[in-house]
């Protein structure tokens, strides 16, 4: 498997990420896989979707584009913590909004330039890595938290998913500095795998990337760098432990749906496999043992059901809890 291969796009989808299948080919077989919906389904996705969209729309500083962490329901909410995995998220969300014209035009185009220009010129980073929360106003460090490489990834898949969908010269530049600084060797510290992090006070965090989670976007950005790229093969050097529930076996480290989402909400894996697994199917097995899962529950939690199910990482009357 070469670099070549493992990333011929990112902004395009990556269409020959794991197996090298012609673009054409794996075109029809994911048109194949695709399932059709009701007019009422497509009602219900679009209600959601902009109602969704609306956090990112309204949670982002006007003068940064950094998006809050988390915010109450009433709007109301004085917080200034925001998390660059809520930023790239937010950066996706101004293409889909800007797609389905749910924003003004061009509005979505400026908010994304905003964005980018901040992170490129403002927002302090280390070999190109973003501390995890920052302060929505001026992206300083918050909590003393940690320099995440998995965040920073899922803001970066933000970058790129603008770099491929806006046509503005400006915005594919920034973009492509971004990735192109970050050090994905660096963050190997002289191991065999991704670390977790990086703190000023204490260095590199013990923990790695080591088990299937939601990291192979992580792995596949590492990858497919042009700049700083790790080897290929370390696509192979992360456990992939069986897991069985209710009839349904699938690689799992036992921890929350957002494991097995994440990754897919920028590469699509359909279609595609390495020698390992299917992981557009493993993620849709872990979703029916979830769902199964939850069913169980109902007895003691009498609101679950066919249509409201699903245990994640969120908040609580306790925190949040994992």
């Amino acid at each position: 498997m070469t670099r070549r291969t493992l990333l011929v796009s990112l902004g395009a989808g990556a269409s020959s990420l794991l197996t090298g299948v012609p673009v054409q080919a794996l075109a029809k077989a994911i048109a194949r896989a695709s399932p059709s919906f009701s007019r009422e389904d497509e009602a219900f996705l679009e209600e959601l979707e902009r109602a969704t969209f609306r956090f990112f729309a309204d949670c982002a500083h006007p003068a940064t584009g950094l998006v809050k962490d988390r915010n109450r329901v009433s709007g109301a909410d004085d917080r200034e913590v925001a998390s660059i995995a809520a930023t790239g998220f937010g950066l996706t969300a101004l293409c889909i909004a800007d797609k389905r014209g749910w924003l003004r035009s061009g509005e979505a185009r400026e908010r994304v330039r905003t964005t980018l220009q901040f992170l490129r010129e403002r927002m302090p980073h280390e070999h190109g890595f973003f501390f995890h929360f920052v302060n929505w106003r001026t992206g300083e460090r918050e909590w003393k938290c940690e320099l995440s490489s998995i965040d920073t990834a899922i803001l970066l898949c933000g970058v790129l998913t603008c770099r491929r969908y806006f046509r503005d010269r400006q915005i594919q530049r920034w973009a492509g500095e971004i990735y192109a600084r970050v050090d994905w060797a660096w963050m190997m510290n002289c191991g065999d795998l991704l670390s977790h992090g990086w703190k000023p006070e204490s260095g590199f965090l013990a923990s790695r990337w080591d088990t299937y989670c939601e990291h192979m976007m992580l792995y596949l950005l590492a990858i497919g760098s042009r700049s700083h790229p790790i080897p290929a093969s370390i696509w192979h050097g992360w456990k992939r432990p069986w897991f069985e529930y209710a009839g349904l076996r699938y690689i799992t480290p036992r921890e929350p749906i957002f494991v097995h989402q994440y990754s897919h909400a920028w590469f699509d894996f359909r279609g595609r496999k390495d020698r390992h697994a299917d992981y557009f199917e493993n993620s849709v097995l872990a979703t029916r043992a979830h769902r199964a899962f939850c069913a169980k529950l109902a007895g003691r939690f009498p609101h679950f059901g066919d249509d409201v199910w699903g245990i994640t990482a969120s908040d609580s009357r306790k925190g949040y809890v994992v």
